[in-house]
C-alpha cells in the first residue's frame, strides 16, 4: 500500500502560510512607506476576510500608494518569503505512523512557494518525494491524474494499491476515482462544509488525520 497526501489544508493549515506572508509583506511596507506593520497585518486580514483576489492592490488603492511595480514587489515578497508555518500535530503523528511504507505528496500551486512551504514543514524527513503539478504544466494540476500516475509508474503499483488523502472535493478525486485510486476526504478547512455530487465525493470521509489507522485502510482498500 501507498499513500499520497494534498498539502495545503490537509497536512498544514493554509491560513498559517498567508498570515505569516502578510506579516513578511507588513514589514516591508513599514521600512517602505512608513506604515505601521500591526496596522498593515490586521487590515490586509479584514480585506482577505472579504475577497483573497487582488489583495495587496486594494489595501495600496486604500492607502494611495498603489503602482504596479509597489503591488508587484508585495506579491514577491509574500511568494518568496520564508514561511513560519507547522504540520498539524495529527499530520506528524499520522506521518510517523506509517513510517515504514511509501509515502508522497501532490500538491497544486506555484512550484516556487510550495517548495518553501515542504521545506519549512520539514517534510522530507517523512516523506518519499513532493510532486509539485505546476511544474509539469498547469494543465496537469488537479484534478489531472497526470502526477498520480507518475507516482503509480514509478512504484509499479497499480492505483487500487493506493491511497490519496485530500480536504477539496472540487478537484483533488474526481480526476482518479475512474482510475481506481481509493480517495479519502479530510472534512477540515474552507471546504469543510462543501456539499457535491457522488463523482466529486471522496469513497470515505474523516475529520482527523487520526483516523488514518491501518484498519481504516485495509478496510479501504478492500472495498
Amino acid at each position: 500500500m501507498l499513500l499520497i497526501f494534498d498539502l495545503d489544508d490537509t497536512l498544514y493549515e493554509e491560513m498559517s502560510f498567508v498570515k505569516s506572508g502578510i506579516s513578511a509583506v507588513a514589514a516591508f511596507l513599514e521600512e517602505k512607506c512608513h506604515i505601521p506593520r500591526k496596522m498593515t497585518e490586521k487590515r490586509l486580514l479584514q480585506l482577505l476576510e472579504v475577497e483573497r483576489k487582488n489583495l495587496f492592490d486594494r489595501y495600496l488603492l486604500e492607502k494611495n500608494l498603489f503602482t504596479k511595480s509597489l503591488v508587484k514587489k508585495c506579491v514577491s515578497i509574500y511568494r518568496s518569503h520564508e514561511p513560519k508555518i507547522v504540520l498539524s500535530k495529527e499530520a506528524k503523528e499520522c506521518l510517523l505512523r506509517f513510517k515504514n511504507e511509501r509515502i508522497y505528496v501532490i500538491t497544486d500551486g506555484n512550484h516556487l512557494v510550495q517548495r518553501k512551504k515542504v521545506k519549512a514543514l520539514r517534510l522530507e524527513k517523512y516523506v518519499n518525494q513532493c510532486f509539485y503539478t505546476y511544474s509539469h504544466g498547469h494543465h496537469r494540476s488537479k484534478p489531472s491524474p497526470y502526477c498520480f500516475e507518475k507516482i503509480s509508474q514509478k512504484e509499479k503499483l497499480k492505483p487500487c494499491e493506493i491511497v490519496y488523502i485530500a480536504d477539496n472535493p472540487y478537484k483533488d478525486f474526481v480526476g482518479i476515482k475512474p482510475l481506481g485510486f481509493h480517495t479519502v476526504r479530510l472534512l477540515q478547512g474552507p471546504f469543510k462544509q462543501a456539499f457535491v455530487s457522488e463523482e466529486y465525493e471522496a469513497e470515505a470521509s474523516i475529520t482527523s488525520l487520526d483516523e488514518i489507522t491501518d484498519s481504516f485502510l485495509k478496510k479501504l482498500v478492500k472495498t
